[in-house]
């Protein structure tokens, strides 16, 4: 049951969404919209009072609340960010605003975006580690809590992986080509044809 309600959220996440999305930018109803996509958190409430349930009703605490508390965690880690990127591209597509700004792909620039998209990562495992406390506590059988305690490593596990991703960008900074880098200097790429021997023609 918590693993369909898991893929039930993730449906209803991009539903509500794009429901919210097309409201406020095709139906030009930008209040309404907004109100749909406020909705997004319920999912998350939804989920996290069904598997407290279960647990009272004495299921044995299993990978699947602790896939829950993992994902209710990412939700909120990420999911703010993703709503954001999405909308900036409805408001340019649909409602005439400019487009976003991409994020850097070169530089300091490139790692400090990685940075705070781990930031996101690791607010995600911290919410997931304080809802398998709580378990943990309110369960109270630590004969019972193995696979609970497992997921909190797991999401730490996963904040270090993306950091060591994230922190690659900082120690191997990707480098522009050569002719962006001139542009952004304010100087046009030199050319094989004005190179030393133009002066002579």
């Amino acid at each position: 049951m918590i693993v369909t309600l898991i893929i039930v959220c993730e449906v209803g996440f991009w539903v509500l969404l794009a429901a919210g999305l097309a409201t406020r930018y095709l139906l030009r109803m930008p209040r309404t919209g907004l109100g749909i996509l406020l909705m997004e958190p319920l999912l998350e409430i939804v989920l996290l009072v069904v598997t407290a349930l279960d647990l009272r009703n004495g299921a044995d605490p299993s990978w699947k609340h602790g896939l829950a508390a993992l994902y209710i965690g990412y939700t909120v880690g990420h999911g703010h960010r993703t709503i954001k990127w999405l909308d900036g591209h409805a408001a340019h597509r649909f409602g005439g605003a400019p487009p976003p700004v991409k994020p850097p792909r070169h530089g300091a620039g490139r790692a400090r975006h990685e940075g705070r998209v781990w930031l996101g990562t690791v607010v995600g495992a911290a919410v997931a580690t304080g809802l398998l406390q709580l378990a943990v506590r309110y369960v109270g059988d630590a004969a019972r809590t193995g696979s609970l305690e497992s997921w909190m490593h797991t999401s730490w596990r996963i904040v270090a992986f993306h950091g060591v991703f994230a922190l690659s960008y900082a120690l191997f900074p990707r480098k522009a080509p050569k002719a962006s880098a001139e542009k952004d200097c304010g100087r046009e790429p030199v050319s094989a044809e004005s190179g030393q021997g133009g002066g002579h023609r």
